[in-house]
């Protein structure tokens, strides 16, 4: 007889040396149900799965598995017990093709490859995500929403009865999202136990059933969703009260900093705007649309093919990121572990490269007790969370990784700060920071620019708004126009007026 749960973990603990991870938790997830577990980085909730994983082997407690006691030793013994995870990062061969990828070590019987076997498996289980990919494509040749669905494609295949996705929908678009949920609903209605993490609170109300909230390795509630308000669960996942998600801006707007005529690319045609002194302005647009593309030819990252660059009025050239830094253009890119972080670099080496300059000597020399002083002022005007600032900064969680980013640009005399998707991945504590930290570089008279999915952080955090589909712009929407209709009419073709 099937138990109540399907997934019943009782008084876990976890230690790492004299850190607590896991302080007496408990989790309980029934079958058919999409349980959210959330709480701010650090809190433990990706320890707490890697031990149902397999991945960790818990110190203290016990896991049920339909009312039955296992001992989850190893990832191999948590697959045969029906346990499917899709971590954050990716693991993924870049190399292969998305149907070697799905059905990895699972490619042959008896030494042969069925390639026409494999490559119908992989479209069907494609399908059943109601994504359409080639199945042949490489890899790494996929857009990163596309990598992503990969992953999920890769962990269902495996015949998972539960189901743990960590921040899934973090570079999906509001269409490939919906395509997600509509799987996810499927999969529920299937009776699969999906455990769904989450830093958008929006996304857990619409698509969970069940909530758990995590701080500081301790469960701080549980309950359905919709017994439950939003401003309380993050107040409980932050251990305070919560006055406002998006802090309240008080700048002049000045003249004129930045104005691009007629910018043209690979990937987006006649792009015109500006962008003034004090201003939040916000590029929105789905996946794909060509808003990152945009902001890389103006940093210099990408060619542009014909178009100009004014700063302060003067029109100016950029050939390399190089170019952009010596004018006064930051760029915190969409994926800060590969293109705005040296991951085995101290967070003090990674704060202080773009403008070496400032802590090196007469013969070149990095005057150590100054680069010091820098970094260690940045960390806590920043409230990075780091052990020391000779900590390699791939040990820090992803929200204290984008302050170090956020901390390169306070050390540049920049004039512009573009922020591409600036808290994804972050938790709901860190996200606020980040916003206090948008809000800084305006006070400081600089123009920012900002590139987000989520419609509310466009919505809540920019003075001004354009929309960009298909490489085209579709209009520009003021702040008392902007809304998540507004937006999504231009972001199809359509008219929001």
């Amino acid at each position: 007889m099937e138990d109540r749960y399907r997934v019943r973990m009782e008084g876990i603990r976890k230690s790492f040396g004299g850190v607590k991870a896991l302080n007496g938790v408990n989790l309980a997830v029934k079958p058919g149900e999409i349980h959210a577990l959330v709480g701010e980085n650090g809190a433990g909730k990706s320890t707490l799965m890697k031990i149902l994983s397999g991945a960790y082997q818990k110190d203290e407690g016990s896991i049920e598995i339909d009312g039955v006691p296992v001992e989850i030793g190893s990832p191999r013994r948590g697959k045969e017990l029906g346990v499917g995870i899709i971590y954050q990062e990716f693991e993924l061969a870049g190399d292969l093709s998305v149907a070697e990828n799905i059905f990895l070590n699972r490619l042959s019987s008896g030494g042969l490859i069925d390639w026409k076997r494999l490559y119908e498996k992989a479209e069907a289980v494609l399908h059943s995500l109601n994504f359409d990919i080639n199945v042949k494509s490489r890899v790494q040749d996929l857009s990163v929403a596309y990598q992503q669905v990969v992953e999920i494609a890769k962990v269902l295949s495996q015949n998972a009865k539960i189901l743990i996705l960590d921040e899934p929908t973090a570079v999906l678009s509001p269409k490939e999202t919906a395509a997600l949920f509509e799987t996810l609903n499927k999969l529920r209605g299937e009776g699969v136990s999906i455990i769904y993490i989450s830093h958008r609170m929006e996304e857990i109300f619409q698509i969970a059933d069940s909530i758990t909230i995590m701080r500081d390795g301790e469960v701080t509630g549980t309950g359905r969703c919709d017994q439950m308000e939003m401003n309380q669960v993050i107040e409980l996942m932050i251990g305070r009260k919560l006055s406002t998600m998006f802090p309240p801006r008080t700048v002049e707007i000045g003249e004129e900093i930045l104005r691009v005529e007629e910018l043209e690319g690979e990937a987006f045609r006649r792009i015109s705007f500006s962008v003034r002194r004090g201003e939040v302005l916000g590029i929105s647009g789905l996946v794909g649309s060509g808003r990152s593309e945009i902001v890389r030819a103006i940093f210099g990252a990408d060619r542009k093919k014909s178009g100009k660059v004014y700063l302060n009025g003067k029109e100016v050239t950029i050939r390399s990121p190089k170019d952009a830094v010596r004018l006064g253009i930051g760029l915190i890119p969409e994926n800060r572990k590969e293109q705005g972080l040296v991951l085995e670099f101290a967070v003090k080496h990674n704060i202080t490269m773009p403008n070496i300059r400032s802590v090196r000597g007469a013969l070149g020399v990095i005057r150590q007790k100054q680069e010091n002083r820098l970094a260690q002022s940045l960390v806590e005007k920043l409230t990075v969370k780091t052990d020391s600032i000779d900590t390699a900064v791939h040990q820090l969680s992803g929200g204290n990784q984008q302050k170090v980013v956020l901390a390169k640009w306070f050390n540049t005399d920049s004039q512009v700060i573009i922020f591409d998707e600036p808290t994804r991945g972050v938790d709901v504590g860190a996200k606020i920071e980040i916003y206090n930290l948008i809000n800084e570089f305006a006070k400081r008279n600089l123009g920012v620019i900002i590139i987000s999915s989520e419609l509310n952080e466009i919505i809540g955090m920019c003075d001004r708004t354009i929309v960009i589909d298909n490489g085209e712009k579709k209009g520009e929407l003021k702040k008392e126009e902007l809304s998540e209709l507004n937006i999504m009419k231009l972001a199809v073709g359509g008219n929001a007026k």
